[in-house]
């Protein structure tokens, strides 16, 4: 659910985006997630509440870590007025979104990926990892759509596949066992099938270094935006889910974990 209101405050003009919903601790969706959405509306403000019960345990088990790890001191959660008024009010049914990939030139140029699938498209290089989806979650979900893959014969990429953590620490991270790859770590599954690992930074997502695209390539990412240029001069970026830009990696065409054979499990694959 997402609501859109004007901040009760009579000295400004500020607007915030609350969301709520009770899938949010379970799907992945945190809070650098919400932040981008309302930087992305133009807004100065935002609060997100999961599915507890109270909003107070909702601080506790996602954000009170996260606090502590940066010595900062707890606050109580701010909850909304019973007087606020909304300018909207519209609820997303999480059951019903399936994986996407975002054409040129813009991230709401989307299609379902499976229909892309058909249309077999090639690409230069996959490029996997930003400040978008490069935490140790999102590369996880990578890593277990390439292990699954394997287990079905597919065991090796057919163009350059490049992966950038989105930081150093999460870079460290993914050269250890994890559990659930029995074992392995995700750089090692990663690496298991042809996968580079990058330096943690922006790079091609800006159109930066030698990762750029040239003019006439084409990239399928899981970075945050595809204008014109943008990852490099006369290239075409293409967006998806960390989980579709593995597939597309194995299958040498853009398209979903179901065009390598793999049912989609949202519990599995969506971490």
């Amino acid at each position: 659910m997402a609501r859109y209101a004007p901040e009760h405050k009579e000295a400004t003009r500020r607007r915030m985006l609350e969301t709520a919903g009770r899938r949010f601790k379970h799907d992945g969706i945190d809070g650098s997630g919400i932040a981008t959405l309302v930087a992305d509306a133009g807004l100065t403000n935002g609060a997100f509440y999961g599915h507890f019960a109270s909003k107070s345990d909702l601080v506790a088990s996602v954000v009170a870590q996260q606090l502590a790890d940066r010595a900062v001191s707890f606050r109580p959660p701010a909850i909304p007025e019973r007087t606020l008024r909304y300018e909207f009010d519209e609820t997303l049914d999480l059951s019903e979104v399936r994986p996407m990939i975002a054409k040129p030139f813009s991230p709401g140029n989307a299609y379902a990926a499976e229909d892309v699938a058909r249309e077999k498209i090639a690409f230069d290089k996959a490029m996997l990892g930003s400040c978008t989806n490069g935490s140790y979650d999102d590369l996880l979900q990578a890593a277990l759509v390439v292990r699954a893959a394997r287990e079905h014969g597919v065991r090796q990429v057919h163009t350059p596949f490049l992966v950038f953590p989105g930081s150093g620490g999460v870079a460290r991270q993914i050269e250890q066992a994890d559990t659930r790859l029995e074992g392995e770590s995700i750089a090692g599954v990663f690496r298991s099938v042809g996968a580079q690992i990058r330096q943690s930074w922006c790079g091609p997502c800006f159109g930066q270094g030698p990762d750029a695209l040239e003019r006439g390539q084409r990239a399928i990412t899981s970075f945050n935006r595809n204008w014109q240029n943008r990852m490099g001069i006369g290239g075409e970026g293409y967006l998806a889910s960390p989980a579709v830009v593995a597939a597309s990696a194995l299958l040498g065409y853009m398209g979903p974990p179901e065009a390598l054979g793999l049912r989609w499990d949202a519990d599995l694959f969506g971490v």
